[in-house]
C-alpha cells in the first residue's frame, strides 16, 4: 500500500472512531449503560454519572455532538470536499487533538498508562474504601480506553501531518 494510501486511511480511522465514542455517547445520553459503569471517575462523580445526574447527561449529549462534528472534521481531511476548509485551522486542530489524546492515554492527566499501573502496582495506592473498584477501573482503563484514545490520538495526529505534506507538495 503506497504511504499515501496509509496514511489517507488515518483520516477514516479517526472518523471511525469518532463515530464510535459518539454512539456509545448517545446511548448514555438515551437511557443506556453503554460502559459508563467503567469508566474512571473519582467516586463522587462516578455516583453521579451512574445515578444520571442531569449534569452528566448533558455532557453525553454535547460529547455525542462533539463527535458527530469530529467524523465530519476527518473526513474533511481525506475527502474532496474538504479542500474548501481552511487548511492549516484543519491541520493544527486535528494534530492538537490527537496530542490531548495520546496525553490522555499516557497519563498525563492522571488516567491512562501510567496512571493505571502506579495503581496496580500499589506505587499510587487507592483511598481504602474504593481500592477494589480503582483496580477494576484501572484494569478497564490500561486494556481498554487508553489504547482507544492512543489509537484514536494517532489516527488524528497523522490525518493533521498528512495535511501538512499534501500543502507542501502543492506548493
Amino acid at each position: 500500500m503506497p504511504r499515501a494510501d496509509r496514511t489517507r486511511a488515518a483520516g477514516y480511522g479517526a472518523a471511525l472512531l469518532a463515530a464510535a465514542y459518539g454512539s456509545m455517547k448517545l446511548a448514555q445520553a438515551l437511557g443506556a449503560n453503554a460502559l459508563a459503569d467503567k469508566d474512571p471517575l473519582p467516586p463522587e462523580l462516578r455516583e453521579r454519572l451512574l445515578a444520571r445526574d442531569p449534569l452528566f447527561i448533558a455532557s453525553h449529549w454535547a460529547l455525542a455532538s462533539a463527535a458527530a462534528i469530529g467524523v465530519i472534521v476527518a473526513l474533511a481531511t481525506v475527502r474532496p470536499w474538504g479542500t474548501t476548509l481552511p487548511r492549516r485551522l484543519l491541520m493544527v486542530g486535528t494534530t492538537t487533538l490527537g496530542i490531548l489524546m495520546i496525553a490522555r492515554s499516557a497519563g498525563v492527566v492522571g488516567f491512562g498508562f501510567v496512571g493505571d499501573v502506579l495503581l496496580l502496582t500499589g506505587l499510587r495506592p487507592a483511598r481504602h474504601e474504593y481500592a477494589v473498584l480503582a483496580r477494576d477501573l484501572a484494569w478497564w482503563d490500561l486494556l481498554l480506553w487508553s489504547p482507544f484514545f492512543l489509537l484514536w490520538g494517532a489516527c488524528w495526529v497523522t490525518a493533521g501531518w498528512r495535511l501538512r505534506r499534501t500543502d507542501r507538495e502543492r506548493l
